[in-house]
């Protein structure tokens, strides 16, 4: 399999109108998933084989059950710390890898909202994926978070 941060550059098959909102909304839920606290249901975003990886942690998490684990210790830790992050995707690249994966590029903007203080932003970062659609949804194969303030963060 070739790295997603690899693939965008190589593939330049036409994305459809009807693709490219399905992946839209797709990260719509997904984030709003995650920022709600719906840690289960964000988890199941992914396939049950899934990775997410990133720059800032030490060794990427694999398998759905390590994912929900992993993003639910993250959130505890938020909310007793009583701070609330929203993520805000954009610049979204699709490029199709067949006719049930797309890889996928974006940039990602999260924000830090102290309960009661001002929003911040947190960390800015690019997001490689791999979506493949399972039982006519599309999931998380495999997900690469490059922050950009990180050494080599910008390079893809």
């Amino acid at each position: 399999m070739t790295l997603p941060a690899q693939v965008a550059q190589q593939n330049d098959d036409p994305v459809t109108e009807t693709l490219y909102q399905q992946v839209q909304h797709f990260y719509a839920r997904q984030m709003q998933l995650l920022d709600e606290g719906q840690i289960a249901a964000w988890a199941d975003t992914f396939t049950v084989d899934g990775v997410f990886a990133a720059d800032a942690q030490p060794e990427p998490v694999a398998g759905r059950a390590a994912i929900r684990t992993a993003a639910q210790a993250a959130r505890d830790a938020l909310d007793a710390k009583a701070i609330r992050r929203r993520h805000w995707l954009g610049m979204v690249d699709v490029r199709p890898d067949g006719p049930d994966q797309v890889r996928v590029v974006s940039y990602a903007l999260v924000l830090e909202i102290p309960r009661g203080g001002p929003a911040t932003v947190h960390v800015h970062t690019t997001c490689d994926d791999v979506l493949v659609r399972q039982g006519g949804a599309w999931r998380v194969k495999h997900r690469q978070v490059r922050r950009d303030d990180l050494a080599g963060g910008a390079a893809r």
